[in-house]
């Protein structure tokens, strides 16, 4: 299935998006795509319903972050060894975490904001690994198992917070709209092979990032059960799994975004972004 939510920021409604890729509303079935909506149980019901007895959304609805209620999102960083080698940075022996808060999120068409006084302003695109049920301590055997879905996530960077800012990573990850989600939630079982999807990210037309998930250096599997060792996971959290090489930093010279410009990206499967960048005001 690929489930989604519409509506104005606070007031969305969950939806499933049918085969000839048509909205359909799910409110009597389910409050949310959040939470209790993504356990295996409610995840079954709701493949077992005939999207055409869904109401139709008509018309161009925005949409929001395919999840709602988010308690954490946990990111890999320099999950792709080119990535890590554009970046000057050493070829991690464990998964890197940092954390972005649930304040970053937005729909995966919204604007994305570049904080005041920003200089360094960079794009991410990255596969999202929605949980949809308690992980805690699990081997990497029974780690998929935990996974409700996928979404493409926008890790955007202000990497002078970074990594100049007194070595705090969250600092640089965690502005205001700094995470898009979206614009689907495409449930486990309709993705053959998670570690093998080609993704993408351009501004302003030109393509800068080509990637493909079977360059990660530690896969799904993997990921789900090493963050399952330091934290438990519930129903809802996201993993923002590393980007792929092509970063504005990474670029000789370095390029970052500015205000008035257009991000797109997506991977194969999971839909496509597009934001635009506008300035934040104090």
């Amino acid at each position: 299935m690929k489930l989604a939510r519409y509506g104005r920021p606070g007031q969305e409604r969950p939806a499933l998006v049918d085969a000839q890729g048509q909205l359909r509303d799910l409110s009597a079935h389910v409050p949310d795509i959040a939470g209790a909506a993504l356990l295996p149980d409610t995840l079954a019901r709701l493949r077992a319903l005939d999207p055409a007895s869904l109401p139709a959304v008509t018309g161009t609805p925005r949409y929001g972050a395919c999840v709602g209620g988010v308690g954490k999102i946990v990111c890999i960083g320099l999950n792709y060894s080119d990535h890590a080698a554009e970046s000057n940075m050493a070829i991690p022996t464990e998964p890197v975490l940092f954390m972005k808060p649930s304040s970053a999120i937005v729909g995966p068409h919204d604007d994305v904001e570049i904080p005041p006084g920003a200089e360094k302003t960079d794009w991410e695109v990255e596969l999202g690994v929605v949980i949809g049920k308690t992980a805690k301590y699990v081997p990497p055997g029974l780690a998929l198992e935990h996974v409700a879905g996928y979404c493409v996530v926008n890790d955007v960077s202000e990497r002078a917070y970074q990594l100049e800012r007194g070595g705090q990573w969250d600092k640089g990850k965690g502005c205001d709209t700094f995470a898009p989600l979206g614009p689907w939630l495409v449930t486990r079982d309709e993705i053959d092979d998670v570690q093998n999807l080609d993704m993408f990210l351009e501004v302003d037309g030109r393509r800068y990032q080509s990637g493909n998930t079977r360059t990660m250096i530690f896969d799904v599997a993997y990921l789900v059960a090493y963050v399952s060792q330091f934290m438990s996971l519930q129903p809802g959290d996201v993993i923002s799994t590393g980007t792929p090489p092509g970063v504005g930093f990474g670029q000789r010279p370095p390029v970052y975004l500015r205000a008035g410009q257009t991000m797109r990206l997506g991977i194969e499967g999971l839909g496509v972004q597009q934001q635009r960048t506008v300035q934040a005001r104090p």
